[in-house]
């Protein structure tokens, strides 16, 4: 009988991961006893993915608020720092903000408005219209703020980011001034040495800074690229990617993750004779509909895979054959006519109008989205995501 199942992602729950613990025994060990467990088995080109929080885990790449602070102090002088661009989050920024602060007599801060870079909204642009406000020029001091919108509670968490991040500042020891502006030099008018917070767009901030006269420029990966006080550390992200562990330390984002991914696709084959890919992943990139949040708030969806997932699928668009090539066929005939066009199919389907509508994207943000959405970031316990049939079309048995 055919198979009749295409893809399939199962969350495969494994212990709880220590510093030190071996992570790639553990991941192997916890996907075999799953497959034993619920009855299937292990295929070529199935996908093994391992989430990034346990790989920094195993790994203790953590640091300290203070850690933060004496890189920034170091990095950036101490005195008046223009922070700009964070995003609005108490598990990602927050504690990042506390370490920043420490390290400064004051901050100027910088939002982004109508929202943040990841979507997380202080406004609408509804909002902007009714006041007549232009967010491609207009600075707004917070007094001025304050006047034309109130206060505003992010819609999910209940948090006015305005509030709760010039408390975080005043907390810290260094006083606090909030601007709204989105040009990243509108911070020289305030601060010379400036520490740009943005993700995807980070280059073309500092590039702009530094051509503008900045004295002192740093990004979030510029902060804890090296141990300091003997702490964990990123050497290409930095600050970027991490989250909060506790009040006064964060988790960095994995560093030096290509060994682990080889060692489980190693120890796959040698104990099943199969050959699996293997990824590690952060956030997905997909976007809320309904908040408008961009997820992707680490600086990539994967920092380490297996060299099969290389590259962008290659496939064809099944309703597009079926409602242009082949119109005039229907049942078995239509069936037969789309599994010659999949098998003969070309490596490169750029331009091909067949393939229009497939999704041109890297395979690890596509596998890593899924992988992220399967997996969740609360109680789940399922760190690690099998997926199964991704590689697989309408051809195969």
């Amino acid at each position: 009988m055919e198979r009749k199942v295409g893809t399939v992602s199962r969350g495969i729950r494994c212990p709880i991961i220590r510093e030190g613990d071996n992570l790639a025994d553990i991941a192997v060990t916890s996907v075999l006893e799953a497959a034993e467990s619920e009855g299937f088995s292990l295929r070529d080109r199935d996908v093994i993915s391992v989430t990034e929080s346990i790989v920094a885990r195993s790994q203790g790449n953590y640091a300290t608020v203070d850690d933060i602070a004496d890189d920034v102090r170091a990095k950036l002088g101490g005195g008046t720092i223009g922070v700009i661009f964070p995003i609005l989050s108490r598990n990602r920024f927050a504690i990042c903000l506390k370490g920043i602060a420490q390290g400064a007599k004051k901050v100027v801060l910088m939002l982004s408005y109508p929202s943040d870079e990841v979507g997380n909204a202080l406004l609408t642009l509804d909002d902007l219209d009714e006041k007549g406000i232009n967010p491609y020029s207009d600075v707004l001091t917070l007094e001025k703020y304050r006047e034309l919108f109130g206060y505003r509670k992010h819609e999910f968490t209940g948090i006015d980011y305005i509030d709760y991040y010039s408390d975080l500042i005043r907390e810290a020891g260094a006083e606090v001034e909030i601007i709204f502006a989105n040009q990243a030099t509108t911070i020289l008018d305030y601060a010379d040495h400036v520490l740009t917070c943005d993700i995807h767009t980070r280059a073309r901030s500092k590039r702009l800074l530094k051509a503008a006269g900045a004295k002192a420029v740093c990004g979030l990966d510029d902060i804890l690229t090296a141990p300091v006080n003997g702490s964990g550390y990123n050497e290409k992200y930095g600050l970027l990617g991490s989250n909060k562990s506790t009040e006064g330390k964060i988790k960095l984002f994995p560093r030096d993750c290509q060994a682990l991914v080889e060692d489980i696709q190693k120890q796959i084959l040698s104990v099943t004779g199969k050959h699996v890919e293997v990824m590690v992943y952060g956030d997905g990139a997909f976007k809320d509909p309904q908040g408008k949040i961009w997820e992707l708030a680490d600086p990539v969806v994967s920092p380490a895979f297996t060299s099969g997932l290389v590259g962008t699928p290659s496939e064809l668009k099944l309703k597009y054959l079926a409602d242009n090539d082949f119109k005039n066929l229907s049942g078995q005939e239509l069936k037969e006519a789309i599994e010659k066009s999949i098998k003969e199919k070309d490596a490169n389907l750029v331009g091909n109008m067949a393939s229009q509508g497939t999704t041109p994207r890297q395979l690890t943000d596509l596998i890593g989205s899924l992988c992220d959405l399967t997996s969740g970031s609360g109680d789940k316990g399922t760190p690690i995501v099998l997926v199964q049939g991704y590689f697989d079309n309408y051809t195969n048995d």
